[in-house]
């Protein structure tokens, strides 16, 4: 299959002294199903792949595919399972249990700053949740969020917590959808790439999604009503995974120089790219005269009765090994929102 999918080791030398071979001039492909010009493979994703390059003095390389090579959800299991050498995704979007620890990152009034919540999240799923673990398989080259979550649909403004009634909402799954259909409206779970059509034929009223996915995949024509939330109403998790067999067969020297641009320097870049998106589409947002507002505090507390009730759920599924509460509560102080809510 390897051969078939075009992946290959052009060269491995044997290492004097520690019986190890290691490659020499290693071309690793990037599956990548985001729209090639989206800004986090703009912005993220190729700046991160040319600094691998960089970084191990060409031994090895990082190759972004302008397609695809499977569909979204199943881009976790293409690293581990060796199909692709490199995947991001959104954990969510694994419709399973194994990602639950990664729902730190996905509630309510987690920060309005992609980098400080991708950051945090990378810290606490790291250090407190057993990332590496859920991971399994594959060696984690990242862990980030998107910014914060908005409420966009086609209908009407939320003016009281009964106009989520009746709408059928895009959702990226996980935590969003459970917040969704206990605010009263129906989460309909798709990709990101699906929600055009879905919208323009009236299959979904709306969608959560991010600002700058409004402009990113060409909704603005179809949504008239964004609904913002302090600290972001939802926020989705992201992994960029390796898999482990190849990650081992590339020489502790340049392991350690991929490290050093991976983590939580890849949060950081990788949040500065939303961040940087989401302010450039206000000005196309504005334009098409969708109308942007703070939900009101009526709305608000019903957002947060929800989300207090999920968050409870979560960390008592999370079992007695993993605090989930504690991990959340310290996620929220590093980005700030903690002190704000309190």
């Amino acid at each position: 299959m390897r051969k078939l999918l075009g992946f290959s080791v052009v060269a491995a030398s044997l290492l004097s002294g520690g019986g190890t071979a290691f490659a020499q001039n290693m071309e690793l492909v990037m599956s990548s199903w985001l729209p090639p010009r989206h800004p986090v493979v703009v912005n993220a994703m190729k700046p991160w792949a040319e600094e691998v390059e960089a970084v191990t003095e060409g031994r090895v390389s990082v190759r972004v595919l302008a397609s695809p090579l499977g569909a979204p959800p199943a881009h976790f299991d293409m690293a581990r399972d060796g199909v692709a050498d490199i995947t991001y995704g959104l954990h969510s979007f694994s419709q399973d249990d194994r990602f639950d620890a990664s729902q730190v990152g996905q509630f309510s009034f987690l920060g309005d700053d992609a980098v400080s919540v991708s950051e945090a999240f990378y810290t606490v799923y790291t250090e407190d949740l057993g990332a590496a673990e859920d991971h399994a398989g594959t060696h984690i080259l990242g862990l980030f969020t998107h910014g914060p979550g908005v409420f966009h649909n086609a209908e009407r403004p939320i003016e009281t917590p009964d106009d989520f009634g009746g709408l059928k909402i895009r959702v990226p799954g996980g935590y969003t959808a459970t917040l969704i259909e206990d605010l009263g409206a129906t989460p309909v779970f798709t990709s990101s790439t699906e929600v055009y059509e879905q919208l323009s034929r009236g299959v979904i009223d709306g969608a959560t999604f991010t600002k700058e996915a409004l402009t990113a995949f060409n909704l603005t024509e179809d949504i008239a009503h964004s609904m913002t939330v302090p600290g972001g109403l939802y926020n989705t998790t992201w992994f960029l995974v390796m898999n482990e067999d190849k990650w081992q067969q590339i020489s502790p020297e340049d392991q350690q120089a991929i490290s050093e641009i991976s983590g939580l320097a890849f949060a950081k870049r990788v949040g500065d790219a939303w961040n940087n998106a989401d302010d450039a589409a206000e000005d196309e947002i504005a334009e098409a005269g969708i109308v942007t507002s703070p939900a009101n505090q009526e709305v608000l507390s019903a957002i947060q009765e929800v989300a207090n009730k999920a968050e409870q759920e979560w960390a008592v599924g999370l079992g007695t090994e993993r605090d989930g509460l504690a991990a959340l509560e310290r996620l929220r102080s590093m980005t700030g929102i903690q002190a704000a809510m309190n």
